[in-house]
């Protein structure tokens, strides 16, 4: 498969971009971001633009992809709703138009986040936003999209681009693990690439529905 990796220079898409390295089942991969997202490898071309909103001249570069992993996000604290929704719902509902535009029998999974709500009218805005962004995907005529919900995710061996308050939280992760369901993002990219390869029959995976998804063959 070639696949595309967004927000690679965030903890998620660095995690699942290593994993995508790593899998035999994984031709060529490219990471599209903002930024460069600090890693080398045979199979990784990058793409960087300023804003998903406008691809513009990078746009034909999203052509001839089988899969697309969708990991580029922001957290909604200290934001308002109308700039949460720009930055989560505009953002990735016209990248993923332009990819339908390019690669039209792309399958996209998308991280979303535990407790996402689907009804859209929830009183927790981020859950609402992230509920609408999985709605519009959905809507959108690519051959399959998978809404990933993950909670808890621990990062794997190699991993650069982790933010100062989650290296603090590291040594407490296992005790968190005892009280609430958590993921590697080993398990969230061998997750995605198994949608890619199978197409489980759910469009929404919950943490239970990943991790077995990993285990897949």
């Amino acid at each position: 498969m070639k696949v595309i990796v967004t927000g690679a220079t965030g903890m998620v898409g660095e995690g699942v971009l290593l994993e995508c390295l790593a899998s035999s089942a994984v031709d060529g991969v490219l990471s599209v971001g903002r930024r460069p997202c600090r890693h080398t490898h045979p199979k990784l071309e990058e793409c960087t633009v300023a804003d998903f909103r406008e691809l513009g001249a990078v746009e034909p570069r999203l052509a001839g992809y089988d899969a697309c992993f969708y990991c580029a996000g922001v957290s909604s604290v200290g934001m308002s709703e109308a700039d949460y929704t720009v930055a989560t719902y505009d953002t990735t509902v016209a990248f993923a138009t332009a990819l339908a535009r390019n690669s039209p029998n792309v399958v996209l999974t998308y991280v979303s986040g535990a407790r996402t709500d689907g009804t859209e009218h929830g009183k927790i805005m981020w859950a609402r936003v992230k509920g609408k962004t999985e709605n519009a995907l959905m809507r959108l005529g690519l051959r399959a999209v998978y809404n990933f919900r993950p909670g808890l995710m621990k990062p794997v061996p190699g991993q650069k681009n982790l933010k100062r308050s989650y290296r603090v939280m590291l040594p407490i992760l296992p005790v968190a693990a005892l009280f609430f369901p958590m993921l590697t993002l080993n398990n969230v990219g061998k997750a995605m690439i198994r949608c890619a390869q199978l197409g489980p029959p759910g469009r929404v995976l919950e943490v239970p529905d990943i991790a077995a998804l990993a285990k897949a063959r």
